[in-house]
């Protein structure tokens, strides 16, 4: 139209029309400011419809921001659940449930109906099902499909962290019980000295007294046998603080290793009591230091064990690697079963104090098989 009017125009001035000129100039002229208030209006209403749509996006992700907030603030697993289960029934106006992994979806028609996937490191835990009226959109759908995503990292953070408060609660009652430990020890090792060598050797004292005042009263018939007595328990006493520091820590352990301290406490076992000792040590070389010394104390306690309840006429000592990197150590013998379970929980102990784990069952002889594994990251060095 306004083309029009401008054509007029110049018609008209071009005919020497001042009239026609000025009608087609001012309707042109009015075309143009119309279609001016047109389009300022178009574009008014354009930024208008922008701008709540932009409003309607920064509510919606401040939303699901509270909503990530909120489950976060969770750290039971299954409390994370249910409480994106709400989340998500709130935010997308929809009615939301948690399927367990493998759940079948019979009810509401497909299109209707979002199930999204929670997944921890790739093992499926459950899914985050949505049924509205109508489907959701594409901004939506992103937004669900995050909330899942952030649902599944905050499962997996409150399973660590339980996980993690469980360690922490048995590393503390291993570490009391360690402590309990070392002071049994220590008291059983005072009372040992005090009723054994310290006890022995007053005894001596007073025999040398006794053999003195002798040789100084020229009675040396007398003193001739409280000496050798004097000797003999003397040689006792050196022989049994000798047999408790080897037990404490073998020279041969420290000096030369797991393998030749677990062959001389077998070989000293055995000819003491005439038992036959079979030894598999394959894995000995590959065991930590810590490993070492508290397999070897296991080994002691375990053999002390069958000799306590048999007699055995055979015992065997196996410490091999598994497939899988931990290493097990078995202590079998043939003598008397034992059904007692607390007879092993010093022996447990120490297992535990290794993060291992103790069975104990019948051999194939009829005695006893201890056995202990350790994981890779203790057994090895």
């Amino acid at each position: 139209m306004v083309a029009v009017a401008a054509i007029v125009a110049v018609l008209g001035l071009a005919l020497g029309s001042s009239w026609t000129a000025f009608v087609g100039l001012a309707v042109a002229i009015v075309g143009a400011a119309a279609f001016a208030l047109h389009l300022i209006v178009t574009e008014r209403r354009r930024h208008e419809v922008v701008e709540e749509e932009l409003s309607a996006q920064s509510s919606f992700l401040e939303s699901l921001i509270e909503s990530m907030g909120s489950i976060a603030a969770i750290l039971d697993p299954g409390q994370v659940l249910e409480q994106t289960r709400r989340e998500a029934a709130e935010l997308f106006d929809a009615k939301a449930s948690i399927l367990a992994p493998g759940e079948s979806v019979q009810s509401a028609p497909a299109e209707k109906a979002v199930v999204l996937p929670l997944r921890i490191r790739g093992e499926e835990i459950g899914a985050l099902r949505l049924v509205r009226n109508r489907q959701l959109d594409r901004e939506e759908l992103v937004g669900a499909t995050l909330l899942a995503d952030f649902a599944s990292r905050a499962v997996e953070n409150a399973q660590l962290l339980a996980e993690a408060q469980v360690r922490e609660a048995e590393r503390a009652r291993l570490s009391d019980q360690l402590i309990i430990a070392e002071q049994e020890e220590r008291r059983r090792l005072a009372l040992f000295l005090h009723d054994g060598p310290v006890q022995s050797l007053a005894g001596i004292s007073l025999m040398l007294d006794a053999a003195i005042d002798s040789i100084e009263n020229d009675r040396l018939a007398e003193a001739e046998p409280v000496l050798q007595s004097a000797l003999e328990r003397h040689r006792d006493t050196i022989r049994s603080l000798r047999d408790l520091s080897f037990n404490i820590e073998p020279v041969v352990l420290r000096d030369q290793g797991f393998a030749p301290a677990v062959q001389a406490f077998a070989e000293q076992v055995g000819l003491s009591n005439r038992i036959q000792i079979d030894l598999e040590l394959e894995a000995a070389e590959l065991l930590s230091e810590n490993a070492r010394v508290s397999l070897y104390q296991i080994i002691r306690d375990a053999v002390n064990h069958a000799i306590r309840r048999g007699p055995p006429t055979r015992i065997s000592i196996e410490v091999a690697e598994r497939d899988d990197g931990s290493v097990e150590t078995v202590v079998a013998d043939d003598g008397a079963g034992e059904r007692r379970r607390d007879t092993f929980d010093e022996i447990e102990e120490r297992a535990r104090t290794l993060s291992g784990s103790l069975d104990v069952e019948a051999s194939a002889d009829g005695g006893t098989a201890v056995r202990v594994v350790l994981p890779p990251y203790v057994a090895h060095r």
